[in-house]
C-alpha cells in the first residue's frame, strides 16, 4: 500500500498557475476592507452604536488592539509581525499555486492580512502599534471587520480542501485506507497462480 499516493486527472505541470486569482481575491478583500473602514470612521460616532437589526445586527466604532474578533490586545506588535510572516508565506505559496480553490483561500487570507496589517503600519498610537478599526457586532460575537471575516472564512476553506485530500498543486491525495489498484492487481494475479496451481496439484493425483 502506498500512503499520500496523489491522483490527478493531468500532469501537475499542464494545470495554470493560480497566482493571478489569488492577487485578485486579495486585492477585493483589500479594497472592500480599506473602503469600509474608512466609512466607519467617518460615519459612526464612538460609543453611538447603530441598530441595523434591533440590539443583534449593530454598527459600532471600536479600536481594536489585538488580533481578529479582539483576541491578544496586550501583543499588538508581536500579532503586527505574525501578519507580516503570513504575507510574506501566502505570497511564496502563491508562486506556484495550481489549485483555485487553494487560490480562493489563501486570497482570502492574504487580502484580510494585509488589510489589518495597513492598520497596524499607519493608524495610531504609530507604526507596529497601530489599532485595527472593528464596526460590526452580532450578538454576543466579538466587533470584527471584513478582514476579519475574509480571514477566518480562508482559513476554514483551506482547512476543509486538507481533509479532502486536495493539494496546492490542483492534485488530489489517496486516503491511506484506500487499496492501491497496483497492489491489488498482483495480489489477484497471485492469487489466481495459486489456485491454478492447485487445480493442476489435484489434476495430477487423480491420474
Amino acid at each position: 500500500m502506498r500512503d499520500n499516493e496523489h491522483v490527478t486527472d493531468e500532469p501537475t505541470a499542464t494545470r495554470p498557475l493560480r497566482t493571478r486569482r489569488l492577487l485578485t481575491v486579495a486585492a477585493v478583500v483589500l479594497a472592500a476592507d480599506l473602503l469600509t473602514k474608512i466609512a466607519a470612521v467617518a460615519l459612526i460616532e464612538p460609543g453611538r452604536p447603530v441598530s441595523i437589526v434591533g440590539d443583534t445586527v449593530e454598527l459600532v466604532l471600536y479600536r481594536n488592539p489585538g488580533a481578529a474578533f479582539s483576541i491578544a490586545t496586550g501583543m499588538t506588535w508581536v500579532l503586527t509581525l505574525v501578519a507580516v510572516a503570513v504575507v510574506i508565506g501566502v505570497v511564496r505559496i502563491g508562486r506556484t499555486l495550481r489549485s483555485p480553490w487553494w487560490a480562493l483561500g489563501l486570497g482570502l487570507i492574504l487580502g484580510g492580512a494585509l488589510g489589518n496589517l495597513i492598520d497596524r503600519f499607519f493608524r495610531s498610537p504609530g507604526p507596529l502599534q497601530g489599532h485595527v478599526v472593528d464596526f460590526v457586532s452580532v450578538g454576543w460575537w466579538p466587533v470584527f471587520n471584513v478582514a476579519d471575516s475574509s480571514i477566518v472564512c480562508g482559513a476554514v476553506l483551506l482547512v476543509a480542501l486538507s481533509l479532502f485530500g486536495v493539494e496546492p498543486d490542483g492534485s488530489r491525495r489517496r486516503d491511506e485506507t484506500d487499496p492501491d489498484p497496483e497492489t491489488d492487481a498482483e495480489a489477484d494475479t497471485g492469487a489466481r497462480g495459486t489456485e491454478a496451481g492447485g487445480r493442476s496439484d489435484q489434476s495430477g493425483a487423480t491420474a
